[in-house]
């Protein structure tokens, strides 16, 4: 069967990514907008790519009012500055928010109307070009057709989709990475391993996503305790940022599943941050899949050289399953109790949150049939 396989249009990466493609960036337009928040610019980040609109001789206005995952309202604003400057190209500068924001105002440049307008549509809007250059390692957002927004009127995070959101250029630069703190370089690793592994492990998994998905489960396994615990380790921000770019090319090809999908309703109504919801439901969610391809997880074990040849594929994908509770455990991450999450305001929602995942579509592609009453259980089990 034919699979179509799709990356950003221009790719860059390594130490100098930014300074290499001032020519390119001359060439998108006249004025950007420039997506990203006030952290980015507190820490200076923001200047670095301001200094290179400059030397491209293109104007640019900031945007920098993207605090904590995207809502439409944040969109809206964002939308009325690019065209009250009259910019004609988006840049967005920051970890998933910025880059997921720029791609949702983008859709509407053209089009108008609000970004719930697209629920349940693909997006097909023509948009300005995009470039993307991410501060964490994890989203893959620079690598995707996918944008999440929160709809605040109806308390949902919407995930949208459509080949027009790949940025136009992606600049994975890893000066970038090395600011960012051990929590976030933590949420944003184990994110990025939930792509890979849930690629992996996804009924629309193909031969070339498996390639990106292999490769970005090995470097993670290696390399992000390394970065968790030393961020000025140059070699271990490069390793990790090629990683999550794999990560994110493989999933925007086959897809995310289980855990995806139940941790985006856990963000919409206790706002956990994505990375933290996905490293909590892990164990769970992998420990249920593993009986639907006990062959699949195998070979990531073997991969990871926590298993070998001589292990059969059941015995081998347990012992990748220990060794994603490690990883976690090594990144500390908190149990919903330990985040402060109300156990009873908790368990009064679960019906909602297992009935909004199944609707997200992203367990299905799980590898073993499952129902809503089986998400039910799951979220249970997190206590």
């Amino acid at each position: 069967m034919a699979r179509e396989f799709i990356v950003p249009g221009q790719m860059v990466t390594g130490s100098g990514a930014l300074d290499s493609v001032i020519t390119t960036l001359s060439s998108l337009g006249k004025k950007a907008l420039l997506v990203t928040d006030a952290v980015m610019v507190k820490l200076g980040n923001a200047q670095k790519v301001v200094d290179a609109l400059t030397k491209a001789n293109v104007k640019y206005v900031i945007y920098d009012q993207i605090s904590g995952e995207p809502t439409d309202k944040m969109i809206e604003d964002g939308l009325k500055l690019y065209k009250d400057e009259y910019c004609d190209f988006l840049v967005a500068l920051g970890g998933g928010s910025p880059i997921d924001s720029m791609k949702a105002i983008a859709s509407l440049v053209e089009k108008g109307g609000s970004i719930s307008d697209f629920i349940g549509k693909v997006i097909d809007s023509k948009v300005p070009p995009m470039v993307a250059i991410p501060t964490t390692a994890g989203t893959g957002s620079e690598a995707t057709q996918f944008t999440i927004i929160t709809d605040t009127k109806n308390d949902i995070k919407m995930l949208l989709k459509g080949k027009v959101l790949i940025p136009t250029l992606a600049i994975i630069d890893p000066q970038f990475t090395m600011t960012a703190p051990p929590k976030i370089t933590a949420a944003t690793g184990l994110d990025a391993l939930c792509h890979a592994v849930e690629a992996f492990t996804s009924r629309k998994a193909q031969t070339l996503s498996d390639t990106f998905a292999l490769s970005a489960t090995k470097r993670i396994f290696k390399y992000l305790p390394i970065a968790y615990k030393d961020g000025k380790n140059v070699e271990a921000r490069i390793q990790m940022s090629v990683a999550a770019l794999e990560a994110g090319i493989a999933f925007n090809n086959a897809s995310v599943t289980l855990i995806h999908g139940m941790s985006r309703p856990i963000g919409a109504l206790f706002h956990v941050p994505h990375g933290i919801s996905n490293a909590m439901l892990m164990k769970e969610c992998l420990g249920f899949a593993l009986s639907g391809t006990y062959e699949r997880f195998a070979i990531l074990a073997r991969e990871i050289n926590v298993a070998t040849k001589a292990d059969d594929d059941v015995t081998a994908s347990k012992k990748f399953l220990k060794a994603i509770e490690e990883i976690t455990i090594t990144c500390e991450i908190p149990t919903l109790e330990k985040y402060g999450i109300n156990k009873e305001q908790f368990m009064n929602v679960i019906p909602k949150m297992a009935h909004d995942a199944m609707d997200s579509g992203s367990p299905q592609n799980t590898m073993r049939d499952l129902k809503e009453e089986d998400l039910v259980q799951m979220y249970k089990n997190l206590w």
